[in-house]
């Protein structure tokens, strides 16, 4: 591979390279005969990589890291391929992702019909009074609307004639609303007088009967019914439940490159696991979590479970989770206006301001980082004005005294999703030093029913406003969601760069990103939204040896190509911790 003469080693690099003593630091692994793009700007571009240990050693031509190899050494080549940093993924729900394989996959079905037979299917097999439960609805994707329908949503009834004896609750895709059938409804005590809870809703049709469709808080009177029976688990037995999800979510990021996950909310009780399993040396991969309880438990644990690094590097806990509204899907996104297909209805304030401005203080005080879960653009803009509140020390906000706002890397607090804002937030975000964690997918996954939720102007105007804010100097981070969308960093680098829904338009394409830009919010970026830029997210000397090697140039390809690609081979921490079948 002829080198460009801006991304030689320099020579005094390579004497160093060749040099005996050099030789002597004999790698663990060496990759070679690849295009390794580093994101790294003191060094973009090389052929090989020297790992010992867990780190990085080397950097180079593949013939200069020759020098350290030795006998015992294992030399991988990558024919070509392309080698980057580990992918970060910036945003998911990791326990979640793992669970998803006991449940039903209701991302498969076509319709309703199809739900309702894989409910009939499996009330066939499962004993009477077992809890089914499936996730990945979405009203908005069938081939045919329900019948009957309410606000475009499907009732329970023929749900609930398919499983009597069992308890059923189906998560829509967005994870903010739930349908149940009525042995659920019943067990959590939903009846026609059963009030809306704060932050959420129970969907009524014109007799004002229970749809059986929860948006938002609402799904917690049934989960807490479920959750009534988890407990007479025995501890032991709901620890091999986590630690099979761990596990599991943990195989499948390996198989898609995945070598960081920044998990967005986890109770204590699973953080405990992930703490035994980290000190085990036993987590398959890196984990970064926003701890997501209740405010009192978090005002009594968070001292006791501030994490940087623990088990190698592999588990760190320094951010507080919470949610200030819903999913636009359900219509729970807290919006400015009202949406354009329900009127009068501005979605859902889920956790209230005050309760969120209390977290902001808990996060000050244990110097954590706040992530707020913000879709709409009201969401979004109450979340700035707090957050501008508490970096002037609990000050009103006041725009226009930039000076007096304490902003910049020391607090890095995020909002996650940042789906849809007013313009006139978007530089705020680069005022504050707020990190925008969006995902791309959800861009092209969600287009088609953006417009009828929004309208077309506010649409256009406001909705995943990348090129928008990167222009202002915000940090974009990127990732899936899962498991509310697949964990494939191929896919939603993709919808970064295309913006290309699945009939082929394009939706809104003056807001893409450039290749280079999509691959530093999967990389680089990434760690720097975790403050671990030095240590990951590009590939240096010294930096930890997390490197996936796709199968195809997701940089220079044709675009359309670009879903061609496979992941090779995922290293992480200096092992080669997935091949596939045909590298």
């Amino acid at each position: 591979m002829r080198l460009g003469a801006g991304i030689l080693l320099s020579m005094a690099t390579v004497l160093a390279a060749a040099s005996p003593a050099a030789a002597q630091n004999t790698a663990d692994l060496v990759l070679t005969n690849g295009k390794v793009v580093t994101m790294d700007p003191d060094r973009p571009q090389a052929e090989a990589i020297a790992i010992r240990g867990d780190r990085i050693l080397a950097i180079g031509s593949s013939r200069e890291m020759q020098a350290y190899a030795g006998p015992k050494t294992r030399v991988l080549d990558l024919g070509g391929k392309l080698a980057i940093p580990g992918f970060i993924e910036g945003h998911g729900h990791y326990t979640s992702l793992g669970r998803r394989v006991r449940q039903l996959r209701l991302e498969r079905a076509h319709n309703w019909q199809d739900i309702v037979d894989m409910v009939a299917e499996a009330a066939r097999t499962a004993p009477k009074g077992q809890w089914i439960l499936g996730r990945g609805w979405h009203q908005e994707k069938w081939n045919a609307a329900p019948v009957p329908v309410v606000e475009g949503f499907p009732v329970h009834e023929a749900l609930s004639r398919v499983s009597p004896d069992h308890p059923v609750l189906l998560t829509h895709a967005s994870g903010h609303a739930a349908i149940a059938n009525a042995r659920a409804l019943s067990l959590a005590g939903i009846n026609e007088r059963t009030p809306d809870p704060v932050g959420g809703e129970i969907l009524h049709d014109a007799s004002k009967r229970p749809t059986g469709v929860l948006r938002e808080t609402a799904q917690r009177l049934v989960s807490a019914a479920y959750d009534k029976q988890r407990a007479g688990l025995t501890e032991a037995q709901q620890k091999a439940d986590l630690r099979l999800d761990i596990e599991t979510a943990g195989s499948e990021c390996l198989a898609r490159g995945i070598t960081t996950f920044e998990d967005a909310g986890s109770p204590f009780q699973t953080l405990d696991v992930m703490r035994e399993m980290a000190d085990a040396h036993a987590l398959p991969v890196r984990l970064w979590v926003m701890a997501r309880d209740s405010t009192a438990a978090l005002a009594r644990n968070l001292g006791r479970y501030r994490e940087v690094g623990r088990g190698g590097g592999f588990l760190t806990v320094r951010a507080i989770k919470v949610a200030i509204d819903g999913a636009l899907g359900p219509r729970g996104a807290w919006l400015l206006e009202p949406y354009d297909d329900l009127p009068g209805h501005t979605g859902l304030n889920t956790t209230p301001v005050d309760t969120v401005r209390v977290l902001a203080r808990l996060a000050l005080e244990h110097d954590m980082q706040l992530c707020v879960h913000a879709i709409g653009d009201r969401a979004n803009r109450e979340t700035l004005d707090l957050y501008e509140a508490a970096f002037r020390g609990g000050a009103a906000p006041a725009s226009t005294d930039t000076a007096a706002i304490h902003k910049g890397p020391e607090r890095r607090w995020r909002i996650e999703h940042a789906q849809h804002l007013h313009p006139d937030d978007v530089p705020r975000f680069a005022t504050l030093g707020v990190i925008a964690s969006m995902q791309g997918i959800h861009c092209t996954s969600d287009a088609p029913w953006v417009p009828p939720r929004l309208g077309d102007q506010r649409a256009a105007s406001g909705a995943y406003l990348w090129r928008s804010l990167m222009n202002a100097g915000v940090v974009i981070i990127n990732g899936t969601d899962a498991p509310v969308e697949d964990v494939d960093p191929i896919a939603c680098f993709y919808a970064s760069v295309s913006r290309r829904t699945s009939d082929g338009s394009v939706f809104y394409g003056d807001q893409k990103m450039t290749r280079e830009e999509a691959l530093a919010s999967y990389t680089r970026n990434g760690a720097y939204g975790a403050f671990e830029e030095d240590i990951k997210g590009t590939l240096a000397v010294g930096k930890l040896a997390d490197v996936t090697v796709l199968t195809k140039d997701i940089l220079t390809c044709p675009e359309a190509e670009i879903l061609d690609a496979r992941v090779a081979w995922t290293i992480l921490g200096g092992r080669v911790a997935y091949t596939a079948a045909k590298p």
